[in-house]
């Protein structure tokens, strides 16, 4: 159950794990979801951040901004390095230390990809989480496997010609604990999760859509209007994978009903990442995310 934003500013909530003053982008969704995901996972937290735009916001020692361990790690080895931390502290005895991951698309769904396998097929107590902006933010907004069509990128000038990667549903063919998909720009939905997967046993995976204004081009006061578009168009799905059985959760459960779904061009157009998009291309994001979900429903009433 999602908490009251009255809840979660609760005293319970209310100490701060990552500071206020850093150098994240105005309207950074995972500079909003890192401080919430935190609050969840409490103070006996080591974070590791392979290069992405996390490794830039939280700063320099001794001015950085997290005030629990926080490690920059090389770009491919963001799970390798967590790996190593949990031997660690399991050949201490400390089994009460949450050691997260916190790695952008590009070392997830490219780079980092062989690392995050290894690691989660050899069982690692550990949560990886993706704030996926679906690009090479800090490097010039370059196109990464998880660009969507049609986005303009430097290195897609013209657009993206092929979909982005299903990164989520790779990493539940693993058959770990948990694997769930989160609005990364919604705070509630960020703190739930990460407070419901602090004492799970075993490899976690969090996809987090991360919404990213100079990078999709769009104002940044609307950064919680786009994250909500993508969730009521149904571009992005809210899913868990608990022990091996899928179920909705949050808005999407009641996505399955198409009529229930916003047109995917009012998501799109307040994007001008989408500017030189057709409605032929508006059509066939159409197409691939009604496909998305047939696919749901199908593996929906198979566990029925």
């Amino acid at each position: 159950m999602i908490m009251s934003l009255k809840e979660m500013l609760s005293d319970d909530f209310s100490e701060e794990f990552l500071l206020c003053g850093n150098s994240a982008c105005s309207g950074c969704a995972s500079e909003l979801a890192l401080r919430w995901a935190l609050k969840a996972l409490g103070s006996k937290t080591v974070v590791v951040a392979p290069a992405s735009c996390t490794n830039v916001y939280i700063g320099l020692w001794p001015g950085a901004a997290p005030t629990v361990p926080f490690i920059n790690m090389a770009f491919a080895a963001g799970a390798s390095a967590a790996s190593g931390i949990v031997a660690g502290y399991e050949a201490l005895g400390k089994t009460d230390i949450n050691v997260m991951t916190w790695a952008g698309d590009g070392g997830t769904v490219d780079i980092g990809i062989q690392a995050l396998s290894g690691a989660i097929e050899r069982g690692t107590n550990f949560i990886y989480a993706c704030y996926d902006n679906e690009i090479y933010a800090n490097t010039g907004t370059q196109r990464s496997g998880s660009t969507p069509f049609g986005a303009i990128t430097t290195t897609t000038p013209y657009g993206k010609p092929i979909h982005k990667k299903n990164i989520s549903q790779i990493i539940a063919a693993h058959d770990i604990p948990y694997v769930g998909t989160v609005n990364g720009a919604d705070p509630r939905d960020v703190f739930a999760i990460f407070k419901k997967i602090k004492d799970i046993t075993g490899p976690r995976f969090v996809h987090l859509l991360s919404p990213c204004p100079p990078g999709w081009r769009f104002d940044s006061s609307l950064i919680a209007e786009i994250g909500r578009l993508a969730v009521d168009c149904g571009i992005w799905i809210l899913w868990e994978q608990e022990n091996g059985e899928f179920h909705l959760r949050g808005k999407s459960r009641r996505l399955l009903d198409k009529s229930n779904r916003k047109p995917v061009d009012e998501y799109i157009k307040k994007q001008g990442r989408f500017r030189k998009m057709t409605q032929e291309g508006i059509n066939k994001i159409q197409q691939w995310v009604d496909g998305n979900w047939l696919a749901i429903e199908k593996t929906v009433k198979g566990q029925c």
